[in-house]
């Protein structure tokens, strides 16, 4: 349950337990804490050093606001559970839209194709109907 699963630049490992602690604003055992509760999962160093990336540190201040609303760390594990299910919805939506848009092109392309394909075959006549071509 953590945004910093090396995603990108803000996902790499930069901090010690200590700076993050002081650039979250929380005291080093509350990251502890946390890790053992799942709310975050800092990187280990070779030297299995705990390593925060600036999305940890982004999580930890998340973390910290909703603890100081009032709500207590069952509440804010839900929430970051329901935060990570958008978050999935969100990208499953974007990649139907894409496909969807695919779609509706090779639709527009295709029926393009058939409206070329027969339109020899359809003539008007003077009287108002249509007819099909004799080939």
């Amino acid at each position: 349950m953590t945004s910093g699963d090396g995603r990108g630049e803000r996902g790499r490992p930069l901090y010690m337990i200590s700076v993050a602690a002081e650039l979250s604003g929380m005291h080093p055992q509350t990251l502890r804490i946390y890790e053992r509760k799942e709310l975050i999962k800092p990187k280990r160093s070779a030297g299995n050093t705990r390593m925060y990336s600036d999305e940890d540190i982004e999580q930890l201040r998340l973390i910290q606001d909703l603890t100081a609303e009032g709500i207590n760390l069952a509440g804010v594990i839900r929430i970051l559970e329901l935060q990570h299910e958008v978050l999935c919805h969100e990208r499953d939506v974007e990649r139907l839209h894409r496909n969807a848009e695919d779609l509706q092109r090779r639709l527009q392309a295709e029926s393009e194709r058939i409206r070329r394909e027969h339109k020899a075959e359809i003539v008007m006549v003077r009287t108002g109907g249509l007819v099909r071509r004799q080939r």
